[in-house]
């Protein structure tokens, strides 16, 4: 049988009222030591809150749902955890559903979750616009974006700050002497290219470095199509000194072909990628890149969700989050002047938990 408050009140010498406020965080204070005794004798007898009678009270399920659009995108997983991260603090869990890029399964993906009594939904790297969210407006549903991949900026939506990243790995090839740099952007449309682009020449104005169309090829966000645009550049007569790749997969591109063409990246031209992908850290040679913060985006989006549930309003501000430049070999930077990486894997369990596994295992 379940423990009840009774029992707690029971065993702690308190009134049901007290143990109530205490387990709710009550706007009705409860003296610290007090609180703090309640907890503690809450968590040996095992309580859990009956959530179902929490959500009636409130009229909520403490459920979000999670519409994504590419289940195996390299980011989606990130997203995913850090959102889920924070719910879980917050005693919400979430449903998830992937719509593979499908507008008619993602209509009937929101029915479904509304059908759920879903007190939210957070789509996930998403081209969706507010136009197609009439539904949710009219069960009066609050709705977030993370990572929105067109149509530009809207209220209730995370993105990472796509100018600033760009700013941040051209400026650093500018500081190491660059000033030919070559630029191989993704495909004309989607809001990353213009923004990566714009952060690309917003760093040229910076250093009165003269803005060259003839240096600026759209790629396919694929390796494949780094590597003509490279070929393209050092076919110049005034070829760059360095390429910037608008991510990481086009990056290995473009030094895949100036190692064909006999180069050394970095000492006869350095390369910079975006997006932090795992192959940056063990190509040949590793990759200097611009991490986007993915799971800080997906807390960032949880927190907006529940903050819109709280507060009962129609919209919030857009948020852009800021990345950082992960300098490692092609870009030709001392790295004895860099300190150590740092990384911190939101996708596979903890060390403490491999070992705690792996202990019952041989035990058993």
């Amino acid at each position: 049988m379940p423990i009840t408050i009774l029992e707690i009140a029971k065993a702690a010498g308190c009134s049901v009222s007290t143990v109530s406020r205490a387990l709710n965080s009550s706007d009705h204070a409860v003296n610290d030591d007090t609180k703090q005794r309640i907890l503690a004798i809450a968590d040996q007898l095992g309580y859990h809150p009956n959530l179902t009678a929490r959500g009636l009270k409130m009229d909520r399920t403490f459920t979000i749902g999670l519409i994504v659009y590419n289940i195996a995108s390299v980011f989606t997983p990130v997203l995913i955890r850090g959102i889920q991260e924070y719910l879980k603090q917050n005693d919400y869990f979430s449903i998830i559903i992937s719509t593979d890029w499908d507008p008619e399964l993602e209509s009937k993906a929101v029915q479904q979750l509304i059908s759920r009594s879903i007190d939210g939904v957070i789509f996930v790297e998403t081209w969706r616009d507010e136009s197609n969210n009439k539904s949710l407006d009219l069960a009066k549903k609050p709705y977030v974006y993370v990572y929105r991949l067109f149509n530009g900026e809207f209220a209730n939506s995370v993105n990472v700050d796509d100018r600033y990243g760009a700013g941040l790995a051209v400026e650093h090839l500018v500081k190491l002497g660059h000033r030919r740099i070559g630029f191989i952007n993704g495909p004309q449309g989607w809001d990353a290219s213009k923004e990566r682009l714009a952060g690309y020449q917003a760093v040229l104005a910076q250093y009165a470095i003269p803005y060259d169309p003839l240096l600026v090829k759209d790629g396919t966000w694929e390796v494949q199509s780094g590597y003509p645009a490279t070929k393209s550049f050092l076919d110049l007569s005034d070829r760059p000194t360095a390429i910037f790749a608008a991510n990481d997969l086009m990056a290995l591109g473009a030094i895949y072909a100036a190692q064909d063409a006999g180069l050394n990246v970095p000492k006869d031209i350095a390369v910079v990628g975006y997006d932090n992908r795992d192959i940056a850290s063990f190509s040949n040679p590793t990759i200097t890149t611009v991490c986007p913060p993915s799971f800080e985006m997906g807390q960032l989006a949880a927190q907006m969700m529940l903050e819109r549930l709280e507060n009962q309003t129609d919209e919030v501000d857009p948020v852009r989050v800021k990345g950082r430049l992960i300098v490692r070999e092609s870009s030709g930077a001392d790295l004895s002047e860099v300190p150590p990486e740092c990384h911190i894997s939101h996708t596979i369990p903890p060390e403490s938990l491999i070992r705690k596994w792996r202990g019952k295992n041989l035990q058993e």
